[in-house]
């Protein structure tokens, strides 16, 4: 597998392109504005074909692009139906520009795959930052597609449309079933590893509560 990650727009937020070079099948995880250039410049570059646009979660800083990039390539976007409509009707709500509204073909759901070439990334299912937030999990390689729900010393944000502190603690609490070599690449912020973050997921665990 390849992987391409850049960071994008006003709220820093990462872009990954995840590729099977031997099919050159490629999909792009929260396409955050402005990054459509970026990706047509690296998919024509390496002769790629981009087959899926995935929304971890619906909030404006990662689907900005979504309806661009999705034009520029013909790939579907996919998002979890509890987050269908944060696509299809964006909140731009502290937004520096407008979002265009995308609307999700693909369906994902706690245990489903997504494929691509040699790819199988597993779709895990984590509320709490908001009710939609999903994760994508490379068994093979050891690499975990975090979305906001688990950043490098901590977790997204419960306090906006969508979020539930005790459905956070739930979703955290699964990240400790991962092996500890799990690279963890997040939303926000420097990518991790789920040894480094198990302490505290520990406590969050066994304190039922999120840490203050």
């Amino acid at each position: 597998m390849e992987h391409l990650h850049r960071v994008v727009g006003p709220l820093a937020t990462n872009v990954h392109v995840v590729a099977d070079p031997r099919s050159r099948e490629a999909i792009a995880i929260d396409t955050a504005t402005p990054c459509l250039a970026w990706i047509a410049d690296e998919l024509a570059a390496r002769d790629w074909t981009l087959k899926l646009i995935v929304s971890s979660h619906g909030h404006w800083d990662h689907i900005g692009d979504n309806a661009a990039v999705a034009a520029h390539t013909g790939a579907d976007v996919a998002a979890h139906p509890l987050d269908h409509r944060r696509l299809t009707h964006p909140s731009a709500v502290n937004a520096p520009f407008d979002i265009p509204p995308s609307v999700p073909a693909v369906d994902l759901a706690e245990g489903g795959e997504i494929r691509f070439g040699g790819v199988r990334l597993r779709v895990l299912h984590t509320p709490g930052h908001t009710e939609g937030s999903v994760c994508l999990y490379d068994n093979d390689e050891g690499l975990l597609f975090s979305g906001d729900t688990l950043f490098a010393g901590g977790w997204g944000r419960v306090d906006l449309p969508g979020g539930d502190p005790d459905a956070m603690v739930a979703s955290l609490g699964r990240f400790l079933e991962l092996e500890d070599g799990v690279r963890v690449f997040p939303g926000h912020g420097p990518d991790t590893t789920i040894a480094r973050e198990r302490a505290w997921l520990e406590l969050v665990r066994d304190q039922r509560r999120l840490l203050l």
